[in-house]
């Protein structure tokens, strides 16, 4: 099907296309089942976000992505709400992948989904004023508000031999906060919720009247392990709109560092999930010790441990000179080598491996219904990675391969890691012995217009929404895979037993501080 099939089938109005974004305009009342129909034909609902347009038109706006295959981008439907009635009925109750999207436009928009079937607040904890819509084009970004206390009714689960464990937000050592509350029968899971936004940064708010070089520091910290994924995904939104041409040796440079991110962070999680997840400590003590030395690589080459600094828009900050790819080979094939000696000593072992087979089994119906991202969804059989399906940077030369599991459990997420460590350690060794000459930035003048910018982070699919108007930000939503994933806690944690939680956490590592945008 072609594009206009799709926007002929939501019942949608074609609007402009731009390198890569279709728009087409819908009546409120038609999105739901637009959605829906889109999604029952093979798109997957990729964005949610609301605008306040009133000082243009006098509405609101409910905007969704939806994936299109390589050649024809992405498709987004736009709805327009009066502003004295900002109501739509609610996608959610169509396309479960929807379900914190909406509940997020009415915390911050007071945008109501009619309908939703869990329509309790997200953002706001009980100190925050009903009323309060943060996102709102007349809400001040220093506004000191009132202290409230308006009751969450979490989820509770009644009978003979069942107890309630609250876990957090507070947690022992330097994890962020989030609260989990456990329903179980002994040590049995029946029913696990999370609670996150403890510590929200405002980020979309503050971004309101910066300029892209002004707001490219607040999008690197949104989550710092995700640095460099999530300043590329903003520098494309702000280049597809401006429509600069990026320099051959930059888009290599870019992915080279998007690999380098990657592999510094499939590290990480494989020590962390066999060594402080299982207690297999002699795996957490080497794993982080041979992550260390990418960290200080970063340290040395761009002045901080998670390569910051590094993509602007246009291109780089600073060429990569030939010692510093030479350097980076060699690191990597290094840590590479004696990361694979621990990983197969770890995986012989019986006891590792009982821990983690069947442990947190994520369905694929469950990751399709939820809207997972990443190398969750790909440990489910979802194989989908925005580096083949809509390739940037230098993807469409250095292809990627697809890593897919079946399983689903933590040992599909481990495997999955495992293997796609594997693949970055080849492109890098690619792309350092191959760099392209020439320059490495293009002139990138901000202009006014809408785009999506997307990147297939270690973590799962970064979209980033901007609009941009008289030169400056008037929306961004820079979307973490983690919004989309936390919810499948609730998918992965019944039925498994209250010490294996941790082993299920740490197998998706997901990002508090990305969610708390």
């Amino acid at each position: 099907m072609t594009t206009h099939d799709y926007i002929d089938l939501a019942g949608g109005q074609v609007g402009e296309t731009r390198n890569g974004l279709t728009l087409a305009a819908i009546a409120p009342e038609k999105l739901a089942d637009a959605c829906a129909l889109l999604s029952e034909n093979g798109l997957p609902l990729s964005l949610l976000y609301a605008t306040d347009d009133r000082e243009t038109d006098g509405s609101f706006g409910v905007h969704v992505a939806f994936a299109l295959d390589e050649a024809h981008g992405w498709l987004m439907l736009s709805a327009k709400l009066p502003e004295d009635a900002p109501r739509y009925p609610s996608v959610t109750a169509k396309v479960v992948a929807a379900h914190w999207y909406e509940r997020y436009a009415m915390d911050m928009f007071g945008i109501v989904a009619e309908g939703h079937p869990d329509p309790r607040r997200l953002v706001h904890h009980e100190n925050v004023p009903e009323g309060t819509h943060p996102l709102r084009k007349d809400f001040a970004w220093n506004t000191k508000l009132a202290h409230a206390d308006v009751p969450y009714p979490m989820h509770h689960v009644e009978g003979e031999g069942v107890y309630e464990i609250p876990v957090g937000p507070i947690h022992a050592g330097v994890i962020e906060p989030g609260h989990f509350r456990f329903n179980v029968a002994g040590e049995r899971i029946i029913t696990l919720e999370g609670k996150l936004f403890f510590t929200h940064k405002g980020v979309e708010k503050l971004l309101e009247g910066k300029t892209p070089t002004e707001a490219l520091p607040f999008i690197e910290r949104l989550s710092g392990d995700m640095s460099v994924s999530n300043a590329l995904a903003f520098c494309q939104a702000v280049e597809s709109i401006a429509g600069c041409r990026v320099p051959e040796r930059a888009e290599a440079s870019r992915s080279l560092l998007c690999e380098l991110e990657r592999v510094s962070m499939h590290m990480h999680d494989l020590a962390n999930i066999a060594g402080n997840g299982t207690g297999y400590t002699v795996m957490a003590a080497n794993g982080f010790r041979i992550k260390e030395r990418l960290v200080r690589l970063s340290a040395k080459l761009f002045g901080n441990r998670f390569w910051r600094g590094a993509i602007v828009p246009g291109g780089l900050a600073a060429d990569l000179k030939d010692e510093a790819l030479r350097e980076i080979a060699l690191v990597i094939k290094e840590a590479d080598a004696e990361m694979r000696s621990f990983l197969a000593m770890c995986l012989s072992s019986d006891g590792e491996r009982e821990r983690l087979e069947t442990t947190g089994v994520l369905s694929r119906e469950g990751a399709l219904a939820l809207g997972a991202k990443g190398l969750p969804a790909r440990a489910s059989g979802i194989g989908r990675d925005v580096r083949l399906t809509h390739p940037y940077a230098a993807y469409a030369a250095f292809r990627p391969t697809l890593v897919e599991e079946r399983s689903g459990d933590v040992y599909a997420r481990f495997i999955a890691r495992v293997r796609e460590l594997e693949d970055s350690s080849r492109l890098i060794a690619e792309l350092t012995a191959t760099m392209p000459a020439g320059p490495i930035r293009a002139e990138c003048h901000a202009k006014d217009g809408i785009a999506l910018g997307a990147v297939e982070s270690w973590r799962g699919e970064i979209l980033c929404a901007l609009r941009i108007k008289s030169g400056r930000i008037d929306r961004c939503m820079p979307r973490d895979p983690s919004f989309c994933n936390w919810a499948l806690f609730g998918e992965i944690g019944p039925g498994n037993i209250v010490p294996d939680f941790p082993l299920c956490n740490k197998s998706l590592d997901l990002s508090y501080s990305g969610t708390d945008m």
